[in-house]
């Protein structure tokens, strides 16, 4: 009997911060209650990092840069798990909290007969709720001419750039809640949605994916979310102030340390925000008797960082623990918890073992595979995971930017090689004596190990590129010039 299936994504959600995982902050209380009858892995990987490196591999089951650097998405002939279950009769539907890199420009609506990724800006409540005065900030005419004037100041410069942070946290108003200054629509107005699908979705199994961004940067989380981890109340002028200062740019992280604090207090808040509004879609399913025959499965696109490495966020400049270890909690009708292996568990293989638990078979074209029989046996799951990102892309709609130099990591349960193509250097670490990746070991040990991931490496990029699928490259590669040269016209 085929089973219905929902997947939540929460971006930037690190496992750390997951209370299932071990975090002492109170965060994910239902979702903890939820892994007692749940599969919670412990060394879930992200095969990518940031967004753009990760989504294809949960929905597609493939490397983020199997199509080349240059394809970013989903390709217009590629299987995805939305795909294949419509294919198989399923309603799907996917609501997307306004991430731009989850939309129909990359491809992520195939499969989805009901797809809204909130990025029009009346879309929903909280999508785009900034007035007038705060979009325009600190984008004064005479504010850009300061920012000219500052290159040629100095030793100067560091005085004149606190001066002007201070100048442009004065002068640009101060919003009435935080609702007015959040970025993305908050997990209720997403639940919201697929509550109401879900009512429509009649008596057919069904997919429904959603994607949250309330961990995500800048943090404004719902006043309800900081009361629920008993933290004090941040008002709007406060909130704005500590985003401004944590995106600085002209610091050194020592400068950073001093905020980090209540930074983790507004992240742990917008995490606190999802498990409320997961409880509330989960009551849904229940109340419409939908639950027993439900897969649902819950994991992060990458994680985030908060200074361990002296950065912030998670841009594509390293493959740290805190940006690809994410948590993973399956609940399969039926089954309860049980002990699972510390062997690293790919989100290559998401896709394939969903559509297992579901009772569907996966395409020959995923490259991850079903993973179902070792989650019943506690059995390993892989030798390895690799994941990958490009250097330093930050802005990858513009595709001169997607040709960098790769970062590739090959995970092992206790070894952890990072190779750096831009610079050539290589970084092995021991992660059970050293779990946060301080201090590389020395490039003359562990020689047999070093040999042992160099080579996982060099498969991984032989096979990347000769079993490329070079009609859906070339297909990727045509929608691409299409929307350049529709925008080139707009």
């Amino acid at each position: 009997m085929q089973r219905s299936i929902v997947l939540v994504t929460v971006d930037c959600l690190r496992a750390d911060h997951v209370g299932f995982m071990g975090y002492e902050r109170p965060t994910t209380p239902f979702l903890d209650s939820l892994a007692k009858e749940s599969f919670t892995i412990p060394t879930a990987l992200a095969a990518g990092a940031p967004t753009y490196y990760s989504l294809p591999v949960i929905l597609a089951s493939r490397f983020p840069l199997a199509m080349g650097r240059d394809i970013l998405g989903v390709g217009p002939l590629e299987p995805t798990l939305a795909s294949v279950l419509k294919n198989e009769g399923y309603s799907t539907a996917a609501f997307g909290a306004g991430n731009p890199y989850l939309s129909a420009r990359f491809g992520y609506q195939q499969g989805f007969e009901t797809f809204r990724d909130f990025l029009a800006v009346d879309s929903a409540k909280g999508a785009d709720n900034k007035s007038d005065a705060v979009r325009q900030g600190c984008a004064s005419r005479v504010n850009q001419l300061l920012r000219k004037v500052r290159p040629s100041m100095g030793a100067l410069g560091p005085f004149y750039d606190e001066l002007y942070f201070r100048y442009c946290e004065k002068v640009t108003p101060i919003p009435e809640s935080l609702d007015d200054l959040r970025c993305y629509p908050a997990a209720d107005v997403i639940v919201d949605h697929a509550r109401d699908w879900l009512l429509s979705a009649g008596n057919k199994p069904f997919f429904l994916w959603l994607h949250l961004m309330d961990p995500h940067s800048p943090y404004y989380p719902k006043d309800a979310a900081l009361s629920m981890l008993s933290q004090a109340s941040f008002t709007p002028g406060r909130a704005r102030y500590l985003n401004s200062f944590w995106n600085r740019s002209d610091l050194q992280p020592s400068k950073f340390e001093r905020h980090r604090r209540e930074i983790l207090a507004l992240y742990d808040a917008g995490i606190r925000w999802v498990d409320e509004q997961i409880k509330r879609l989960i009551g849904s399913l229940r109340s419409s008797n939908r639950w027993d025959d439900c897969v649902f499965a819950l994991t992060a696109d990458h994680g985030e960082e908060f200074l361990e490495h002296g950065g912030r966020y998670h841009p594509p400049s390293n493959l740290f623990e805190e940006l690809i270890h994410v948590p993973l909690l399956v609940r399969l009708p039926g089954v309860q918890n049980r002990q699972q292996h510390k062997s690293p568990f790919s989100l290559m293989h998401l896709a394939p073992t969903l559509l297992g638990a579901a009772c569907v078979p996966a395409p020959a074209g995923f490259q991850g595979r079903g993973l179902m029989g070792e989650m019943l046996r506690g059995a390993p799951f892989d030798d390895v995971a690799i994941s990958e990102c490009v250097d330093g892309c930050t802005n990858p709609f513009h595709a001169e930017n997607r040709m960098g130099p790769r970062i590739l990591t090959v995970r092992e349960s206790r070894y952890k090689l990072v190779i750096h193509f831009r610079s050539g250097v290589e970084e092995l670490y021991d992660l059970e004596s050293d779990p946060g990746e301080r201090s590389a070991l020395p490039p003359q040990t562990e020689r047999a190990v070093r040999r042992r991931l160099l080579a996982v490496a060099r498969e991984h990029l032989h096979r990347s590129v000769q079993e490329r699928d070079d009609k859906m490259r070339l297909h990727a590669r045509l929608r691409d010039i299409q929307l350049d040269a529709a925008r080139g016209r707009a």
